[in-house]
């Protein structure tokens, strides 16, 4: 918490706003696991008033709410970085507490007491019943114990199993080294071979903080496949190819409408070329989150987290100099990168923020974000402006999600980019055609900057309450898994072709 702590800005007392509060919890969670907390979506509204989660912390967690994030104190002074330790560990219990009533629920639907020790057989099913229902919802339990039914459901069900039983193993060598380390033998294996509720409940912990790490390979096998007709590097994908890859290689994936990639913001509609598909937008969308429990989903992992927090560390403050940002930012590198290039263009947008409020650049802005996003764009999501899209899984969007046959044809028909993107420079693609000068921040500068109004009134500046998120997150997937193609009861985000019941 503390590289991000020192780069929010403060109160006159040296504290956080509440909407800083909840950004740290929200990048938190997102570093750590690639969690998304209900409530704490990139979307929802929150002001200084409320805190746009009442409804998951008030219920669920009602003592610190009370105790500390509606105290008189807290109120009038701001929050510090015990509060954010808090906030963290309240949520942390809102996620355990959410695994123990599904474990629960396994437990009985598999008749097995809880107190009763398990086997390891008898925990494998389990952990495989609850992978079921963690990943689909109560619509997979009819299929519960039905191997080959729950393969078709669900793409590389194998793996997935296989997971599930190597934190099994994991936990037997932790059980074994705890023994040896306090007996100085490593015998009593009849012992170790049995399981308590508790035990299981560990289990299921790590696979929720695991998961993402071992979900990312689809993650980067996307955004392979998109990167590879994205020749330019711009981080854009005209639409009429994206809806090809869907044609050409079976990939139902990249069936989402034009519609629902709109209000995703997914969609760069500003660009001569025509409409484009943002890569890491679309990545980090609603429609790519794996699993959604109750009070929290799992998503890609965000590319730009890293990038992020090695500026946080270095800078240690709300503010930097474009100077010490454009050596920061070239010396970074990548792993499916050449290398930062920092064109003259990119250096003008920098020191143009700058210019706007006194020099500095406000790291934690929407401008700022909006360059990361040019500079590393198949990884950082652009930034849209608050309210201009929305983080709706496919359920809450509803059936106009996915794109009619007809309308994938209509527009992977089109080849006017092609010539274009094929003989032309990036430059004469005017590829930067979305950036906007207006700027939003999460959090009161007052103090800290000589602002926009003071400058030479380049950019507009708002806090803005329903921003929070945006400045890197992007759209980080908001969803239930209740995803649905035609002709099927269940999928999961899958790169290949995939039959399901």
């Amino acid at each position: 918490l503390m590289p991000m702590y020192r780069t929010l800005p403060k109160n006159t007392h040296g504290n956080l706003e509440r909407r800083s509060l909840r950004y740290l919890a929200y990048r938190y969670f997102h570093q750590k696991s690639a969690l998304v907390i209900r409530g704490f979506e990139p979307t929802r509204p929150v002001n200084d008033s409320a805190w746009g989660a009442a409804d998951i912390l008030s219920e669920q967690v009602p003592g610190i709410v009370e105790s500390v994030f509606e105290s008189q104190h807290a109120l009038e002074h701001g929050f510090d970085l015990q509060d954010a330790v808090q906030m963290v560990a309240a949520l942390e219990q809102l996620i355990f507490d959410s695994e123990s009533q599904l474990l629960e629920k396994i437990y009985g639907l598999q008749h097995k007491p809880l107190q009763r020790p398990l086997s390891e057989q008898g925990l494998g099913q389990v952990l495989e019943a609850y992978m079921a229902i963690w990943m689909a919802g109560d619509e997979v339990t009819p299929y519960l114990g039905k191997s080959g039914d729950l393969a078709q459901i669900f793409p590389h069900w194998d793996k997935i199993v296989h997971f599930a039983h190597g934190q099994v193993s994991a936990l037997n060598y932790q059980r074994q080294h705890q023994r040896k380390l306090s007996t100085g033998t490593s015998g009593g294996n009849a012992l170790l071979s049995r399981y308590s509720f508790e035990d299981a409940h560990a289990v299921v912990g790590t696979i929720t903080s695991s998961f993402a790490s071992f979900w990312e390979s689809e993650c980067r096998e996307m955004k392979r496949k998109l990167s590879t007709l994205d020749r330019q590097h711009t981080g854009r994908v005209p639409l009429s190819k994206f809806y090809g890859k869907s044609l050409t290689d079976s990939e139902w994936r990249f069936g989402e409408s034009e519609s629902y990639l709109r209000d995703l913001g997914a969609l760069d509609e500003t660009s001569w070329l025509g409409k484009q598909v943002i890569i890491p937008n679309y990545i980090q969308g609603a429609n790519n989150c794996v699993v959604a429990a109750s009070h929290y989903m799992v998503c890609c992992i965000n590319e730009c987290e890293p990038i992020m927090a090695e500026i946080e560390t270095a800078v240690g403050a709300p503010l930097a100099r474009p100077q010490q940002l454009l050596e920061l930012v070239g010396n970074l590198t990548l792993a499916d990168d050449d290398g930062v290039k920092l064109d003259t263009a990119l250096v003008a947008q920098l020191e143009s923020i700058a210019s706007a409020n006194g020099g500095q650049v406000p790291i934690h802005g929407r401008l700022f974000a909006q360059w990361l996003h040019y500079v590393f764009p198949r990884d950082c999501a652009f930034p849209h402006k608050a309210g201009a899209a929305q983080a709706l899984s496919p359920t809450q969007y509803g059936e106009g999600y996915l794109a009619s046959d007809n309308e994938i044809e209509t527009h992977a028909k089109d080849t006017s980019a092609e010539v274009p993107l094929a003989t032309m420079a990036k430059e004469e693609l005017q590829w930067m055609s979305q950036w906007s000068h207006d700027e939003e921040l999460i959090a009161s500068y007052d103090g800290l900057l000589a602002g926009p109004q003071q400058a030479s009134g380049a950019s507009k500046v708002v806090i803005a309450a329903g921003f929070i998120m945006f400045i890197l997150a992007g759209l980080i997937g908001v969803v239930g898994f209740n995803r649905k193609a035609p002709n099927s009861d269940f999928l999961l985000p899958s790169h290949g072709k995939t039959h399901f019941v």
